[in-house]
């Protein structure tokens, strides 16, 4: 029961030789069980994340998309900006409960979270900062079990096919119009 998920960096200071958050998040993706489609690094740019991102939602054989980086309320942090109006349907309650989970080790500065999760054409889409504990929090706390075809009562995984099948649906009723 394995996903193709491709990860994204963001960030302007850092290279992929020095993303040890998005080697933890490949390590993990690996670990599970799942396949890692692509992972590439991008600068804080709204228009080339939008472009990396555009790509792997069009892109059929990408069932998630994981970033890291550029959630902050500083300078040139522009990722929630930039993914939110590329999503379909957004998942609040995976913004709710990462905060609530990271009040537990970073207590107020929680409320500077800006992530965030949503489905994108039949792809699912987790918005992470870029810190170590942050990637690991969302990975081992929400998104992991999510992913999982085993984990009950419900999970994501169990709605990749019905997504993708009644995104595929729509294209080609308006594609006959």
């Amino acid at each position: 029961m394995s996903l193709a998920i491709a990860l994204l960096t963001i960030s302007d200071t850092r290279t992929l030789a020095e993303d040890l958050s998005g080697d933890r998040l490949e390590s993990a993706v690996l670990a599970a069980g799942h396949h890692l489609h692509e992972r590439t690094l991008c600068p804080d740019d709204r228009y080339l994340i939008r472009a990396e991102l555009s790509r792997w939602i069009a892109d059929p054989m990408v069932d998630v998309v994981i970033t890291n980086g550029g959630t902050g309320l500083t300078g040139r942090d522009g990722t929630p900006e930039a993914i939110s109006p590329l999503l379909d349907k957004s998942i609040e309650g995976f913004g709710e409960l990462f905060r609530v989970l990271s009040f537990e080790s970073i207590g107020t500065s929680a409320l500077q979270s800006r992530c965030l999760a949503g489905v994108a054409n039949g792809t699912f889409v987790f918005v992470l900062p870029g810190s170590l504990d942050a990637v690991t929090t969302a990975w081992e706390r929400l998104i992991k079990s999510q992913l999982d075809a085993e984990t009950r009562p419900c999970n994501l995984y169990q709605l990749r096919s019905r997504l993708k099948e009644a995104n595929h649906q729509t294209v080609r009723t308006e594609s006959a119009l």
